[in-house]
């Protein structure tokens, strides 16, 4: 009987239901809080590890690395519970022929609707409004003027799940022009998204505001940086719902203070949570929160059916609906049959 090992918990208690109401795969649990020969002992009976996504959530010990698969031969699959997948090192999982599974989609309307709600946030000035208010302010209402997002350019960079839910949300309820940029899509998909494929130096240029949507990998570590700040367009917004080292934080307070970007929406940092005394958190244009675009109830909720099911999936001998590393899935099937 194959057996799966979860650290922790999943994203929420439906999908413990459902892997624990069935008895064709074995269920165990490992506890962050262990000692690592006791969690180690636990992962030498694993088929396939359930891992969460953040990789300040999870020790060191027990994020998949080259030298934690080596000393699990027998693991053939990891699974991230969410869209990304920080706590696993895909290249390495790939030299080893073990297949890496995540929850691309569970959590995308969350965290599109979070990304939106930052960029009205931003058009709108609330966020210095309510700093204003706060610390008492009796000066002319237009010193906060806004801007209507009505008919604005809306720069998408990544247009997956939650990159084109955010150009759906702003061309259908404020027929803004979406420029997007994704290198692994084709015109038709753009086409499908609301999204005109736009090179990223002209998406930069043009756009009242640049919403990110891209994992964090080595292609895209520090991608984001004072070179690409440069190159927005003045007075525009940047916002991230992505992963934290995707943009530089530095080159985006310097940014920031020169006056060349109005302001930032951010819900992904380097160190999560950042620390009160971050800079960026000084500064009244930037709005923030601590990662929690997709910590809704329906995002766990269908995030945690996805972890469920697609590892049951696996068992069954049906393919994988959300591989993060396909070109193994020949390898996976040949370790696949052995168990």
């Amino acid at each position: 009987m194959p057996t799966i090992v979860y650290l922790d918990t999943l994203p929420a208690q439906n999908g413990l239901d459902i892997l624990h109401s069935q008895s064709k795969v074995e269920i165990l649990k490992i506890n962050s809080s262990d000692n690592e020969q006791k969690c180690m002992s636990i992962l030498q009976k694993a088929d396939a590890y359930q891992v969460g996504a953040a990789r300040d959530e999870v020790p060191k010990f027990l994020q998949v690395s080259k030298q934690f698969l080596s000393k699990l031969p027998n693991l053939i699959v990891v699974s991230s519970s969410g869209a990304g997948y920080d706590t696993i090192d895909v290249e390495a999982c790939t030299d080893a022929g073990v297949l890496v599974v995540n929850q691309t989609g569970g959590n995308a309307e969350g965290v599109a609707e979070h990304a939106v709600g930052m960029i009205l946030n931003l058009f709108k000035r609330i966020g210095e409004c309510d700093h204003a208010l706060r610390r008492g302010w009796n000066e002319p209402r237009v010193s906060l003027m806004g801007k209507d997002l009505l008919n604005k350019n809306v720069g998408i960079i990544g247009l997956g799940n939650t990159g084109g839910r955010v150009a759906e949300i702003c061309k259908v309820a404020f027929n803004c022009n979406i420029l997007a940029y994704d290198p692994y899509l084709s015109e038709e998909t753009f086409k499908k998204k609301h999204a005109s494929k736009t090179e990223l130096d002209i998406l930069l240029s043009e756009s009242d505001v640049v919403s990110v949507h891209i994992p964090l990998n080595k292609e895209t570590n520090n991608m984001i940086n004072k070179d690409w700040f440069k190159k927005m367009k003045k007075g525009s917004y940047f916002v991230t719902t992505s992963r934290g080292s995707i943009h530089n934080e530095d080159d985006l307070y310097d940014t920031l203070i020169q006056g060349h970007l109005a302001g930032a929406g951010l819900d992904v940092w380097e160190f999560e949570p950042p620390p009160s005394t971050h800079k960026l958190l000084k500064l009244e244009n930037v709005i923030a929160s601590p990662h929690t675009a997709g910590i809704t109830r329906d995002s766990r909720n269908k995030m945690s059916e996805f972890v469920a099911t697609q590892l049951l999936d696996i068992f069954d001998g049906k393919d994988p609906p959300r591989p993060v590393n396909s070109e193994v899935l020949g390898i996976f099937r040949e370790k696949f049959k052995k168990i």
